[in-house]
């Protein structure tokens, strides 16, 4: 483990997870939790039709966010040493990122989104891709690339 834990990659991955325990309340909650935060009036019909599509698309994102609340645990040395760590953190960095900043060209395919969530949702994503970004540039150069391998950097080395 990294001598100190880095505080800013905790945060991130703390936010990561309540991203995904918010979208595993919509599952729990159903219409009116997809309503309220901002899914589209689309998948909230489904919902309350107890169609499968929401969920399994909702599972999905949950599993996704949690994966990434742990890649940042991993990077911030407060959990084992997950594999390919500097590749996936660099990766969930630009898809917060871009989701923060890129979100107009995302709502066109989502016209039932109300301005409110995309200002609202864009900013979070940018604000947690923030944490992981500056965390990440912190942490890179305990974050060996031997490591990303899969090799032990003592071995690698000799």
């Amino acid at each position: 483990m990294f001598s100190d834990k880095n505080p800013l990659l905790i945060i991130g991955a703390f936010c990561s997870f309540a991203a995904a325990l918010s979208h595993l309340g919509c599952i729990v909650f159903g219409a009116d939790a997809y309503r309220f935060f901002g899914a589209g009036e689309q998948m909230a019909k489904m919902a309350e039709k107890g169609l499968w599509y929401p969920t399994i698309v909702t599972s999905v994102l949950v599993m996704v966010l949690v994966a990434w609340g742990l890649y940042a645990l991993s990077g911030a040395g407060v959990i084992f040493r997950l594999p390919f760590l500097r590749f996936a953190l660099c990766a969930i960095t630009s898809v917060y990122l871009i989701r923060g900043v890129a979100f107009f060209w995302l709502m066109p395919m989502f016209p039932e989104n109300s301005l409110t969530f995309w200002l609202v949702s864009s900013g979070i994503c940018l604000g947690i891709g923030l944490l992981y970004a500056v965390g990440t540039y912190q942490v890179w150069g305990e974050i060996n690339s031997h490591n990303d391998r899969g090799q032990d950097p003592i071995v690698a080395e000799s």
